[in-house]
């Protein structure tokens, strides 16, 4: 293999005529967080004193061994994913992953103060914190309605739970001084048609109108709503639709989330960046890989993540798309997991600022169509792959496949042990 300085000297020769400074595109790539997500360490099974089944159309599959069984061992495991992973890096926490000390507390009950802990090892590690209030695997979610519930005592249960979301989410961002995401997802809907969808969707209108009464600064939170497509169980109508988001988006001045696993799979996330952005301020997105459905695979270096990122870099929305993740296999080494689907994120980042931008968008105005493809097929086989390895040389983590002994010494080391 080239030495790191002898192959990006080689690439800044190759990019530069096309009009790309690889070192420009190095250092943004490294100012672009990337938000991974606490749940795949373990299953989506959480911290709460009491045990539970996964409800709200969501499966995580496998029992590979290992996985994270307590608060101390889902850090260890993501400080060592971290070490293998370049970047910017925040850590996105479910509400059910709360530090109680082993007391059960309600959830419309959680505060700031069962989640100081998760701060402190925020400082300590170096990362940014999100949120996710958690309206599943619940007694009171049991009859596929939260916040759209006809049930005014479980609709305001659950909307008691949003607000101390939220109070928690604003207390990452005073803490880190970096602005914590606190993302809504609901898994309302009907397994058969309704003859009354908007009776729910009335309720879960007013729900979020009260949940977003309370004023807090954008400095330290960041509220998102998340639409779903269908989910297990809830085939035939969701009540939180793409259509309903994008309206309590606007409505409530809040970020839409787009995940990449909540559409029909002939739509395509990276297409609805240019278009949602034309009205709303920000968009969070759930980056995932939906094999037929929304299954969560580990994100792959696929033709759509590097849309998604290119386009982000093509609109120059880097600090209005916020990036998250959202997989969750426990078939293969959960870890690896980690360290694949991020790495891949980064990848297709860095993919997108080594993109000739100028260059294809002049063909385009030009009316130049044939140009245009003719490069857009040419810059595929231009050597990313020594600019990847440079770039995770300078961040201080294993470039090419160096990770994968280093993550099979861990398992063997301590995974094993569980």
């Amino acid at each position: 293999m080239l030495n790191t300085e002898k192959a990006l000297e080689i690439a800044r020769g190759v990019y530069g005529k096309y009009g790309v400074n690889v070192d420009e595109a190095l250092k943004k790539t490294a100012e672009t967080p990337v938000s991974v997500h606490c749940w795949q360490g373990d299953d989506v099974a959480g911290f709460e004193a009491v045990d539970g089944d996964l409800t709200g159309g969501i499966q995580s599959t496998g029992n590979y061994p290992g996985k994270a069984r307590n608060i101390d061992e889902l850090r260890k495991d993501f400080e060592f994913a971290s070490s293998l992973i370049p970047g910017k890096k925040k850590f996105s926490l479910h509400a059910i992953y709360l530090d109680a000390g082993g007391k059960k507390v309600a959830r419309n009950e959680i505060g700031p103060e069962h989640f100081a802990s998760w701060i402190d090892w925020a400082k300590e590690n170096g990362l940014g914190l999100d949120f996710n209030p958690t309206f599943f695997s619940h007694p009171l979610s049991a009859d596929g309605f939260t916040l759209s519930s006809d049930d005014e005592g479980i609709r305001k249960f659950w909307v008691e739970h949003g607000i101390q979301s939220r109070k928690i989410s604003a207390s990452f961002g005073k803490a880190l001084g970096i602005p914590s995401c606190n993302n809504f997802w609901v898994p309302d809907g009907f397994k058969d048609t309704p003859v009354n969808r908007k009776k729910k969707r009335e309720n879960l209108a007013r729900s979020y109108d009260e949940i977003f009464a309370l004023d807090i600064p954008k400095e330290y939170n960041l509220d998102s709503v998340e639409s779903k497509l269908f989910g297990i169980g809830l085939e035939s109508c969701t009540i939180g639709s793409h259509e309903f988001y994008m309206g309590c988006a606007l409505k409530h001045d809040v970020m839409l989330t787009l995940d990449t696993g909540h559409f029909h799979p002939t739509e395509f996330v990276s297409d609805k960046l240019s278009a949602t952005l034309q009205y709303l301020d920000g968009v969070m997105l759930h980056v995932s890989r939906p094999v037929r459905w929304d299954s969560d695979h580990v994100v792959i270096l696929d033709d759509e993540l590097k849309a998604i990122a290119c386009e982000i870099m093509r609109g120059g929305y880097e600090k209005r798309v916020r990036i998250g993740l959202d997989f969750f296999d426990g078939s293969i080494n959960r870890i690896a997991c980690w360290a694949i689907g991020t790495r891949n994120m980064q990848k297709a980042l860095l993919w997108a600022n080594l993109e000739p931008t100028a260059m294809l968008q002049k063909f385009e105005a030009e009316g130049d169509y044939t140009s245009r493809l003719a490069y857009l097929e040419e810059i595929k086989t231009l050597p990313f792959g020594l600019v990847w390895n440079a770039y995770c040389d300078m961040q201080g983590v294993p470039a090419g496949d160096a990770w994968v002994p280093m993550m099979k010494k861990y398992e063997a080391d301590v995974l094993s042990a569980r």
